[in-house]
C-alpha cells in the first residue's frame, strides 16, 4: 500500500512539475514564434509601402487600393537612372551655363553631329545619361516575387487589408493615403489561444490595433508603421 502510494504522488509531483514548466515556458516560446513571424510580416509591409510609395510617384500622388494594379506595376515600371560624368566649373557657371543648358547644348551636338559649340563651352568631358532600369530589380533586388505582395506570411493564404483614401487639405489640395494591415488573428492564429487573447485585450485596452499596420487613411502618418 505504502509503495502504490509512493508511485501515486510521484506521479502527483511529475505532473505539477510539468504544468509548472508549461505555464513558465508557454509564454516565452509565444513571444518567441511571435517575435519571428511579425518580422516576417512587417517585411512584407514594407514591400507594400516601397511599391506604393513608387507607384504613387508616377500616377499623381495618388495610391492604389487593389493589389493586382500594384503587383502589375512593380512587375513593368521603370525609373530613370542618370550616369554623370564631369562638372561645371566656377568659370563655367559664373557664365550663367546650368546642367540643365549644358545637357540641352550636347542633346543638339548629338542631333546635328556639330561638336563646335561643345567644345567652345567646355563640355567635352562633360556627360548626363539617362538609364531606364526596372523597378523591380532597384527597388527589391533580382528574384523578387511581386505576386507575393498580398499575403501575409504563417497567414495560410490570408492576404492583407489594403484600403486608400482621398482626402483635402486645409488648402483644399488632394491628400491621397493608404494603409495595408494585417491582425494578430491572421498570422498568429495557431499559437496559445490564451497568450493570443491576452495580447488583443491589451491593444484593445491601449486602443491599438491588433496586428501590425503601415499607413493609416483616418489621418496622415507619413506612411509609418506601427511598430516604429
Amino acid at each position: 500500500m505504502k509503495t502504490v502510494i509512493n508511485v501515486v504522488l510521484t506521479i502527483c509531483v511529475a505532473a505539477l512539475l510539468y504544468i509548472c514548466y508549461g505555464s513558465i515556458m508557454e509564454p516565452i516560446h509565444f513571444q518567441k514564434e511571435k517575435a519571428a513571424r511579425e518580422k516576417a510580416v512587417i517585411a512584407r509591409l514594407i514591400d507594400i509601402r516601397n511599391a506604393q510609395m513608387e507607384y504613387r510617384s508616377a500616377h499623381n500622388g495618388k495610391f492604389t487600393a487593389c493589389f493586382d494594379s500594384l503587383i502589375a506595376f512593380v512587375k513593368t515600371a521603370k525609373r530613370p537612372y542618370i550616369i554623370k560624368k564631369g562638372i561645371l566649373t566656377d568659370d563655367q557657371l559664373g557664365k550663367g551655363l546650368t546642367e540643365e543648358k549644358a545637357v540641352q547644348i550636347i542633346e543638339k551636338a548629338k542631333e546635328t553631329g556639330n561638336w563646335q559649340k561643345v567644345k567652345e563651352a567646355g563640355l567635352n568631358d562633360f556627360r548626363r545619361d539617362t538609364l531606364w532600369v526596372a523597378i523591380k530589380d532597384t527597388l527589391f533586388g533580382k528574384g523578387f516575387n511581386a505576386d507575393s505582395l498580398p499575403f501575409i506570411p504563417y497567414g495560410k493564404g490570408a492576404r492583407f487589408e489594403l484600403e486608400t483614401r482621398t482626402d483635402s487639405t486645409y488648402s483644399g489640395m488632394p491628400l491621397y493615403l493608404f494603409q495595408a494591415q494585417a491582425a494578430f488573428d491572421t498570422f498568429l492564429n495557431d499559437l496559445n489561444r490564451q497568450q493570443l487573447n491576452a495580447l488583443k485585450a491589451t491593444c484593445e485596452k491601449e486602443n491599438k490595433y491588433a496586428g501590425l499596420r503601415v499607413g493609416d487613411i483616418e489621418q496622415p502618418n507619413n506612411n509609418a508603421g506601427n511598430w516604429e
